[in-house]
């Protein structure tokens, strides 16, 4: 497994994430022997979610399941999101819901610390002071050890980084091989034949590298906002046709190749493994075996219908 050291935080993590969204779906028995099977395959990096699931469903069911597995929880980066308040329609970053969400999820996954708490998409009406007093609380209580975000733009980045003094350390985006608009705005800049010139993103991905912020790429099989994963998809023949010629050169699937497309950018980024399928979680963590090309890499992006200017 490749790993990356992630500037103001944690070493040698792994370039994959487990993601636990569908995590309900799996009985504890089968949630623990999928996280004995993430931990063979060296992933050693958890993302969940206080929305995911009814009731935080998802926190209570890797909660059970990894003290089920007994897998060493201080080998571990556990990483949870807040600020998703599906029952009430909105979102919610004041200090009483950051404050409470953490001590939930704690409670649900039956641990003392988080290694990262990520603002899950942006309140609109946020108080970038009452972010830091409750990042304060929880860093000074030992609850959360580092700091992020989750589908933020640049601007409202330095607002919260004007109050909040931990570094904002990761930066939860959608990106794949199809869903690549945090990459292509550079590309087709001041090109009026085109919408892809539209910058829809503000340069977050520069941002962000600039800022020492490392990107996690969420939904990296998927094309449209959750329309289906684009591999073996009869609407991406093309593409399709490059990932299985690439595959077939470094002997894994096409899977293990879109992902690599992603974990070759220079950003170093991590790539959201959501699956609950233990073979489809070996497909994917085989994209460590792979070494794409520049040219290879430029390959998969044309094919999945990008031109270039």
């Amino acid at each position: 497994m490749k790993t990356i050291n992630v500037v103001n935080g944690p070493n040698d993590v792994s370039a994959v994430i487990l993601g636990c969204m569908r995590m309900p779906s799996l009985s504890v028995d089968e949630a623990a022997r999928l996280l004995h099977t993430a931990d063979e395959l060296g992933i050693n990096f958890y993302d969940n979610a206080t929305c995911y699931g009814k009731d935080g469903e998802a926190e209570k069911r890797f909660g059970d399941a990894l003290k089920k597995s007994g897998l060493n929880r201080e080998k571990l980066f556990i990483q949870s999101k807040c600020g998703i308040r599906s029952e009430r329609n909105e979102f919610d970053w004041t200090k009483e819901n950051i404050l409470t969400s953490v001590d939930e999820s704690l409670s649900r996954m039956k641990l003392d610390y988080l290694d990262a708490l990520l603002l899950h998409r942006p309140d609109l009406i946020f108080e970038p002071e009452e972010v830091a007093e409750a990042f304060n609380v929880l860093e000074k209580s030992g609850k959360v050890k580092y700091f992020g975000v989750s589908n933020l733009a640049p601007m409202e980045i330095e607002l919260l980084k004007r109050y909040v003094k931990q570094p904002l350390i990761f930066n939860q985006l959608q990106l794949s091989l199809e869903q690549s608009q945090l990459i292509d705005q550079a590309l087709y800049v001041n090109n009026s034949t085109t919408d892809r010139s539209l910058d829809k993103d503000n340069g977050t991905l520069s941002y962000c590298r600039l800022h020492d912020i490392t990107i996690q790429a969420w939904s990296p099989l998927q094309h449209g906002f959750f329309k289906g994963c684009f591999v073996d998809s009869p609407e991406f023949p093309e593409l399709n046709k490059v990932l299985a010629e690439l595959g077939e050169k470094y002997s894994v699937s096409k899977t293990a190749v879109a992902i690599a497309w992603i974990l070759r950018h220079p950003a170093k980024m991590q790539a959201i493994a959501g699956t609950m399928n233990p073979d489809h979680i070996r497909d994917i963590c085989d994209a460590s075996k792979v070494e794409l090309t520049h040219h290879e890499w430029y390959q998969l992006y044309l094919a999945a219908g990008k031109f270039l200017p």
